[in-house]
Formats: structure tokens, sequence, C-alpha cells
């Protein structure tokens, strides 16, 4: 395994690298700005009419020093276009909207009495944006729950019929009924040897008092290792035994056996125990060759303690064990394996090699060598396994059935909708892994298969990909569309293939719509991945996996997803994301993908839109103040307004906006095309969002320079300051960017409401008439500037029509694109929500999930149906205790 790992990258999203391209924007904005006051300035200074202004002081000289010191003044008033509380609205965003993840009961294993897991906040829109899926088969898509199903024992087929191993008639056509096997022949027990013995199994078994067999099952049976008590060994049936096993292979195996009346006791004194009928045999393991990807096979070396015989039990792929095999019935056992994949069954192949003492203590040695080596031990070892598991006698092969995990079909079928490529990665055989995408709705029926399997050279490799390209231009140029292609590849023929023409495999691969690669290595699903990942197109990849296996697939890919399965936590901790089935996916990238993009991407906009809406109107007063770095803004003013008077509102959007229904998204996975590819940040968004600030600015600018510069407007007479006019400004653009959110917010919720109304602009006005009505001391604030500022003009009726006139201006081209994004694009809202806090009883809310996804909709339901809408429900401890 640590062969086939890799180191885990830093990985970030197309929302962080958007926002670091917007900043770069935004500092080069800035330089600008800075630079053009400051050469005016210079200019204006120069003009004769105003160094004679006898109330002006006298200007310095000008020089290097001035003229740096006037730009550095400049950057300090225009600074705040940089939204620098920006990154910590993000984090808080991300980390807390991380949690609604878990907190979706919908995503709840009951099974596993797991609920869903986010290891990152980093990558939640990610989960928005993936165009390509990697998964692995066993344990993902299925169950790994592996039942012992039928074998090949020197050339004739058995099977398991209620519990009882029975002969299978030669033709599967036949009205004969299969015959049960009463006693065990000579072949039998040697291939259920290999079985019972060639495993990593643990035993344990529940206590059993000796003077009794009965149990009381009404008290909690403590479960002990077999190895503190076999004084029973040849009495116990192996029905007591609790069999555990890193490879759930390995347990169907054990427990097969143990039906068929061989039962595996576990190890005492260092001594394997197995009872062949009741026929007690001991045997001692002296070696253990694991199991690893490259050889695709595991073996022991085993010694019987009676008998004295040595041999090497062996068990694999039957492309890795035939090649070695020099007797047995060879033929017979490809042709099951065949047979058995062609039924979706998992297949290995049984081999042994009985060995003398001689040739086991050459091989001994020399794998004590290879251990001892300081340079290139795993070659090394490599070499001495192989040289040992040769001239092995094939003995038959074995089927194990592994089903289909709930609603695997239709979310593959959801997530291809969605405009998502699903690729099946694989270390299955080619015909079981073909049968299992069938099955699972990856393979659609009438799909034309197109396969890249048994190359071993480079010639042959371009050959069969030129073919492929041709046969599917072809398609195309008769209007076939890619979904029809289905492109198999096995693992040989994947590294000739990369190796030597990986443009030519990458593009045929791209041609089609799934793509399923079988015979894989950890490493090469790692490959594949990278492949994809870093092609021309530069696609969002995702990868999902249950096992160890995985993880390099999984730490390769732009979002790792882990399945809470079988196979330990390796794959969940290396993961991103976990849950524990592989339909919670449809949840995951349709319904949390879809809400943390569109949230997060709303954020990053409107953080620059409203810094260009407020400090834009700075640079415009710097035309009419000489140049002279004078702010029009209070700097209470200028502290507030990002952290105070717009934060809370948009922080609050992030975290519970639902722009369309849950149902809506999982009903019409075709939704999820619309934000594919960054398209809310994408060049053209950021210049609508930045001109309508812009655009506010200028009506705010000009609407307050016009009612400040009339006297007649005023009661008294009298003209507003400076300072009123940065009154007037920072009140036009507080209240006009909150309201141009509340445009964009269509989940409108107790706490949305709360913060909106009662927190920001009640809590702007308290702010700003407590900081203009009330003379503070010195070590608050030594300058009263804006003292009584805002009960002067705002006595004036004047100045509230202004406001209101401003602010109904400024918002005109906001309400037409609210009006003709509800009524003409593909994404119609709604904004008739039940709110996103309501407490929900689970069992209704259950209910409601289940009848939703049966109920019929017309195609011309608008996505502003008035159905109510159930919320992501959030469990608290006290609901659930598992959590």
């Amino acid at each position: 395994m640590a062969l086939n790992s890799k180191f885990k990258a830093a990985k970030f999203s197309r929302v962080e690298r958007s926002m670091n391209i917007f900043l770069l924007i935004f500092l080069t904005v800035l330089l600008l700005e800075t630079t053009l006051c400051t050469i005016l300035r210079y200019v204006y200074m120069a003009k004769t009419s105003l160094t004679e202004a006898w109330y002006l002081p006298a200007e310095p000289e000008s020089t290097v020093k001035k003229a740096i010191e006037d730009f550095f003044a400049f950057i300090v008033l225009f600074n705040y276009i940089i939204p620098i509380s920006l990154y910590v609205t993000v984090e808080l965003q991300k980390f807390f909207g991380s949690m609604f993840f878990g907190w979706d009961v919908l995503m709840f294993d009951d099974g596993t009495n797991n609920r869903a897991m986010a290891n990152t906040s980093d990558l939640n829109e990610e989960l928005g944006q993936i165009q390509y899926l990697f998964t692995d088969k066993t344990g993902t898509l299925t169950e790994n729950d592996m039942q012992f199903r039928q074998c090949s024992v020197n050339g004739t087929k058995y099977g398991e019929t209620g519990g009882m191993l029975c002969k299978l008639p030669e033709s599967p056509d036949s009205d004969a009924q299969p015959e049960l096997i009463s006693a065990l022949t000579p072949e039998l027990e040697e291939f259920f040897r290999v079985l019972v013995l060639c495993h990593t199994v643990r035993v344990d078994r529940h206590e059993i008092a000796k003077n009794g067999p009965a149990i009381d099952l009404a008290r909690p049976m403590k479960v002990v290792p077999v190895e503190e008590d076999l004084d029973t060994v040849d009495a116990l049936s192996g029905f007591e035994y609790d069999y555990q096993a890193s490879s759930p292979d390995e347990k169907a195996f054990v427990e097969a056996c143990r039906r068929y009346g061989v039962v595996y006791h576990g190890v005492r004194d260092d001594l394997h125990e197995v009872t062949f009928k009741n026929r007690p045999e001991r045997y001692q393991q002296l070696q253990l060759l694991e199991f690893d990807a490259t050889r695709k096979c595991m073996s022991v070396i085993v010694k019987n303690v009676d008998t004295g015989e040595l041999y090497l039990l062996c068990k694999g792929a039957e492309m890795a064990v035939l090649k070695n095999t020099v007797s047995g019935p060879h033929d017979e056992t490809l042709q099951a394996v065949n047979d058995y994949a062609m039924l979706g069954l998992r297949t290995l192949v049984i081999a042994q090699r009985k060995l003398s003492v001689d040739e086991f203590e050459k091989f001994d040695a020399a794998l004590s060598e290879a251990r001892r080596a300081l340079d290139d031990r795993d070659g090394k070892l490599d070499a001495v396994f192989y040289s040992v598991e040769q001239n092995l006698q094939v003995l038959g092969a074995t089927a194990v059935e592994d089903r289909l995990q709930d609603r695997v079909p239709e979310t593959i079928e959801a997530l291809t909708e969605a405009g998502i490529k699903v690729w099946v990665l694989t270390g299955d055989k080619e015909e079981t892994a073909v049968n299992i995408s069938y099955s699972a709705g990856h393979f659609k029926p009438g799909v034309k298969e197109l396969r890249l399997t048994q190359v071993h050279n480079s010639v042959e490799a371009a050959e069969r990909l030129t073919r492929h390209r041709r046969t599917i231009q072809e398609g195309a140029s008769e209007g076939v569309d890619a979904a029809k292609f289905a492109f198999v590849v096995d693992g040989p023929s994947l590294a000739v293939a990369v190796t030597n023409h990986s443009d030519l495999f990458l593009s045929v691969c791209q041609m089609c719509q799934t793509v399923l690669c079988c015979r894989m290595s950890p490493l090469q699903k790692a490959q594949v991945v990278r492949l994809i990942k870093t092609s021309e197109e530069k696609p969002v990849t995702a990868a999902i996996g249950d096992g160890a296996n995985d993880c390099s697939m999984i730490q390769e890919a732009h979002v790792g997803l882990g399945i809470m399965g079988k196979e330990g936590r390796q794959a969940v901790r290396c993961s991103d994301y976990a849950f524990g089935k592989f339909h919670f996916l449809m949840r995951a990238l349709l319904v949390h993908g879809h809400y943390y993009y569109i949230r997060i991407a709303t954020l990053v906009q409107y953080f620059f839109y409203k810094n260009i809406a407020f400090i834009t109107a700075q640079v415009y007063f710097a035309f009419f103040s000489a140049f002279s770095a004078q702010t029009v803004f209070d700097s209470f003013y200028l502290l507030c307004y990002n952290i105070t008077f717009t934060s809370l509102p948009i922080l609050i959007y992030g975290w519970f906006e639902q722009h369309i229904p849950q149902e809506k998204l999982i009903e019409k996975p075709e939704l999820y095309k619309q934000i594919r590819k960054n398209a809310y940040l994408s060049p053209r968004e950021f210049i609508k969002w930045n001109l309508l600030g812009l655009w506010h600015s200028i009506v705010f600018f000009v609407g307050v320079y016009l009612i400040s510069s009339d006297a007649s407007i005023s009661e008294s007479g009298q003209m507003f300051g400076t300072w009123s006019l940065g009154a007037m400004l920072i009140t036009a653009c507080v209240i006009t960017v909150n309201l141009k959110l509340a445009l964009e917010t269509y989940y409108w919720t107790a706490v949305t409401h709360f913060s909106m109304w009662f927190i920001t602009f009640g809590g702007f006005f308290l702010f700003v008439l407590l900081y203009a009505g009330v003379v503070w001391p010195s070590f608050i604030t030594a300058v009263l500037d804006a003292y009584w500022v805002y009960f002067r003009f705002f006595g004036e009726l004047s100045t509230w029509l202004t406001l209101i006139l401003m602010i109904v201006t400024a918002l005109i081209p906001d309400f037409i694109i609210r009006a003709r994004r509800d009524t003409l694009s593909m994404l119609p809202q709604t904004d008739n929500r039940i709110p996103f806090c309501n407490a929900v009883n689970p069992s209704v809310h259950s209910k409601s999930h289940e009848s939703s996804n049966n109920a019929s909709f017309s195609e011309h339901t608008p996505l502003n149906h008035a159905n109510p809408v159930v919320p992501i429900k959030f469990s608290t401890l006290n609901e659930t205790s598992e959590f």
C-alpha cells in the first residue's frame, strides 16, 4: 500500500483563485487611481489662480519626497476599495457553512449510525463545480458485503444452495437439480484447505460455559479471543465463532468453509487449527506473502504438523496466478472465471505448490536476506516472491457476490443529467466490472463498447486508439451522441497508452460519456485522475472511494469523497467530505454543492461591489477638493462600513440562502450545469457587479452634490458642509447596498429579517445618531467634526426626498435584473419559502422527503411553484444521540 500512496497536495477552490485575481485587479485600480490623483494634484497646484489665493497656505516646494508622501496619502484615502474583511467573512461563511453538511439528516446513514462529515471547509463551493467523478466499485457502488456463491474445483462447478455445497449441472439450461455434496473429495479438501488457511482472519468466539452448552441470550455475551481457550476445539461446530478480517473476501471464504464442514478455529501455540468434517489438522504458518497491487495475489507457506508436508497456498487474480501454473485444469478454470465474471461475480483463482525442505530453506534464506537489505529492499522482496510463486498447480476458482447499494443507478443517472462524467476505476476483472457497470446504470443499454484491453505494446495501443477515435468521429458526423460510446481499458493497457500515447488516449476518453478502467492498481487510479485534472480543459474532478487503496485517487482529485464502508476509515480520513452511502452523493453535489457555490460566489461579488459603491465617491470628491487628499467621510464611517454596517446581512445570506428549493434541485439535475465552470464569478459577472457599483456611486455623489450646492433647498438658507456631504453619502450607500442584497435574497428567514432590518438598519441609525449627538470625551475621539451633523440635515424635508430619490434611482437597474432573472432566465426563483430555521419534526421531515421523491411534477411547473419547501433539518445532540 505504501508503494501506491502519494503525498497530499494543498487544494484550492476555483472561488479562491478568482478572489485572488479580483484582488490583483483592484490593487491595480488602486494604484492607477492613486497615481492619477497624485499627478493631477501637481498639475492643479501649478495653476496661477490657485497659487494667488490669499486664504490658502503656501505650498511647499515640490520634491520627490513630497510626491511620495502625497502618493501614500491617496493610497490611505482610497485603500478601502480593497475588501480586507472579505477573507475573514469568507472563512466564517465556509467554517459554519460546512457544519450544515453534517447536520443534514437526509445524509444520515442508519445502517452504520454515521452522519456525513466535512473534513475541510475550504472546498465547500467545489462541490458545485464537479465535471468528472471517479469512483471505486467495491464498497462504493456495492455493499462490500461478500457472499460466497459458486466455485470451480478441478473443472467441476459447485454452488451454494440453502447453505449447503452442491454440484451444479454441467449445462446451465439443464432441468437437472443440483447434487448435494455429503462428503468432501480429496480435490475439494485441497481447494478448501487453501481458502481456510490462506488469509489473515482473526477468530473471536462467545464464551461458553464448560458444564453446559446453553447460552443466556438475555445477557450480553463476552467476546474473547479464541486462542485463550481451545480445549473444546474438536467439539465446536464453528458457528460459535465470529470471524474478523480486513478483507471481506477472506471472511466470506472462511464462513463458507464453515458451512461446508471445514472449520477454522484460529491459532493456538502458533499453530492454525482446522477441522475437516470433525477431523482435526494443525498447520504451522512459516511465511506470509501478503497481497500487493503489483503481484495481485497472496500466498502463505504452511507445514502440516502431523505429516510434515510443506505447501505454498496461493490465491489471486487469474491474470497473475494462471500464468505461473504448470499443472491442473488451466483452461477449465479460466472458462469458469469468465463465466462468473459475466454474472457480475468477483473471482479469484486458487492454486498451490508442494515444497520440499530444501526448496523452503532456500527460499527462507533468500527472503531473510532480502528483508535485511538496505538498498532496494522492496525490489528484492518482490523478486523472491516471484521466484517462489512459480510452478503452481491450479485447483480452481471462486465466485463471490457483492450486491449494489440502494439507489446507485438513480444517482448515476442524476449525475449524468447534471453534466458530470462518471468514470469507474476498479481492480476487478474486466467482465465483472462491465456487468456491474450495466447493473449500476453506468453503461446504458445499447451502448457501443470500445475496448483497450490486453494490449502489451505501443504499436497495438496506437492502432486501437486511432480506430476508436475514428469510430467516435464517424458516429458524431452521423448524429450519434457521445453517450452512445463507452470506453473500457485495463491496467496493463493503460500503462502502455499513458506512457506512449497520452494525448491520443486522453482525447478518446474525453469523447466518450462513460469510461471504465479495470484491473487498476491504486497508483494507476491516481494517474488517471491526474491525466484528466491536468488536461487542457482543466476540469474540476472528484474521486470517491471507501478503502485504503482509494486514498491516492482521493488525494489527487480536486475534491476527495470518502465512503464510510467496511474497509476501515483510511479513505474517510484522507477525504475532504465523507458519508455513508453512494446515493448521498446526489444531495452532496446537487443540493449542498449548488447552495455552497451560489452563496460564496454572491458573497465575493457583493464585497467588491459594495466597496466600489462606497469609496469611489472619495475619488469623485478629489476633483472638487483640489486633490488635497481631504477625506469626505468621517473616520467613524470608514471604520464601521465594512465591519458593522454591511457585514452581517451578507454573512447570514452566505449561511442560509436557498435560491431554489431542494427537491427542485434533485428533480432537475440539469440545473447543476448552470453553475459549473465558475459561472457566477466569470469576467462578465464581475464586470456587471462592478458597473452596478459604479452606477450607485455616481448616483450618490451627483445627488448629494446637487443638494449640498444649492442653499435654497435648506430652510435656514445655509449650505451643507463637507461632513454633511459625507454623512449623506454614507447613509445612501449603506441603505442601497443592503437593499441590493435584499434583491439578491430569495430565502427569507427570521434570522435574515432580523439581521437586515433590526441589526443593520436599526444599528446604523442608532450608531450614527449616538456618534453625532453626543460630545464624546477626548480619549474616545479628539475630533467632533460630525457633532450634530445628522440632526441638522435630517431635519430637512429635502434631505429625505433626495435620499429616497437617490436610492430608487440607483436600484432601477437592479430591479430590472431581478425581474428579468425571475421571468425569463433558466433559473426562476421563489420568494415564498418556509423559514430555514423553523423546527421540523424528524418524522414529518422524512415523510415529506419521501413524498417529494414520488411526486409527479408537470414539465411546465415553474421552479417558483408555491408548494412548501422542506428545509435542511439541523439536528441537535438532544434529537439524535448518535451525533
